[in-house]
């Protein structure tokens, strides 16, 4: 079942002005169970939102590619870190490294990535919902609202959760 990118994007960004200003108030307060919350509605969402239905994420963002990244995927194409910067890399205004082009070039047409197990860090890491000390990253949390049907998920767990809390009190 693929899904609607589309209708999320436009809900997401319809509530864009509202979320900045729930994140705002997330960041002020730092709940002390932010952490534990975020995670919980991480997984309960992925239960039910699956990264091979999407993939958005591998066909608009462009990680940021270490120096291990380089290494390891290198490593497993069998070719020099110079040939794989060479292929596939270019330097941003940040003098960090990305790919050349999106959709990113390892990912198939069924929505796998075809070095799955070597990828960059960045993009294991992603949408970073299931991390420690999520107050640090909110920015990026309510940015990734318009790209990951499942973050904005999340993102309304979340303020549905802490207004429910607020209503108890």
């Amino acid at each position: 079942m693929k899904l609607d990118l589309e209708k999320y994007k436009k809900l997401a960004q319809s509530k864009l002005k509202e979320n900045k200003k729930f994140i705002s108030k997330l960041k002020q307060k730092k709940p002390k169970d932010l952490d534990s919350t975020i995670t919980k509605f991480h997984y309960e969402t992925f239960e039910k939102i699956s990264c091979l239905d999407c993939a958005n994420c591998c066909k608009t963002l462009g990680p940021l590619i270490t120096t291990k990244d380089i290494s390891r995927i290198s490593k497993h194409l069998k070719i020099s870190e110079n040939v794989f910067i060479e292929n596939y890399l270019t330097i941003d205004e940040d003098n960090d490294y990305i790919f050349k082009s999106m959709p990113c070039p390892f990912l198939l047409p069924d929505n796998y990535c075809s070095i799955y197990d070597y990828r960059p860090k960045a993009c294991a890491e992603y949408p970073h919902t299931n991390r420690r000390k999520a107050h640090q990253i909110l920015n990026i949390t309510l940015k990734n609202t318009i790209t990951c049907p499942a973050v904005f998920e999340i993102v309304e767990n979340l303020k549905n959760h802490y207004s429910s809390n607020q209503k108890q009190r």
